[in-house]
């Protein structure tokens, strides 16, 4: 199943609810059933954009990764979403919520057909009225890169007298 992680501090500024790491985790996209995307802004568009949703925090991950479930982790998980979407969405009942839940669950494991390790990330966007949910997989390299001189995006550049600029993030005006 899908287990969250933070590669760096960027969830915790981009998101209104950052989900914390190794919680599992579903793509979400039902979360934004009564809202219109293209009016979305600011943080929650970010998390509709990008966001898999923790299931323990339900708050947002921009990258989950394959990690093995036991049963009893994955019947947790459903429990958890289930309970969420009965309260949070209102579900008529207990069945309901549970059968709507183990759709979402299986829909994640389903994306989880790669070597525990490989992580996903997820872009979601309103294509021809419809919601579209496009997840890539990332992989390491087998070696680091070592000639950050021929990447095509980066270039190293020396100065000198000038020091390093390092915004804080976390003092930018939201969006």
């Amino acid at each position: 199943m899908p287990r969250t992680i933070r590669l760096d501090p960027s969830d915790l500024v981009v998101f209104g609810r950052a989900a914390e790491p190794g919680e599992w985790a579903v793509p979400g996209g039902f979360d934004f059933w009564d809202e219109d995307p293209e009016a979305l802004t600011g943080k929650r568009r970010q998390e509709f954009r990008a966001g898999f949703l923790g299931l323990g925090s339900f708050g947002f991950s921009t990258l989950v990764e394959v990690a093995e479930a036991t049963p009893e982790d994955r019947e947790a998980a459903t429990a958890a979403l289930a309970a969420h979407i009965r309260a949070a969405y209102g579900a008529p009942d207990a069945a309901t919520a549970r059968a709507a839940a183990e759709e979402e669950i299986a829909f994640a494991a389903s994306l989880c057909g790669h070597p525990p390790g490989t992580v996903l990330a997820l872009a979601r966007s309103m294509e021809d009225g419809a919601v579209r949910e496009r997840f890539r997989t990332l992989h390491r390299r087998e070696t680091p890169h070592g000639d950050f001189g021929r990447l095509p995006v980066f270039a190293i550049l020396e100065s000198e007298g000038e020091a390093p600029e390092h915004p804080d993030l976390t003092s930018l005006p939201p969006r």
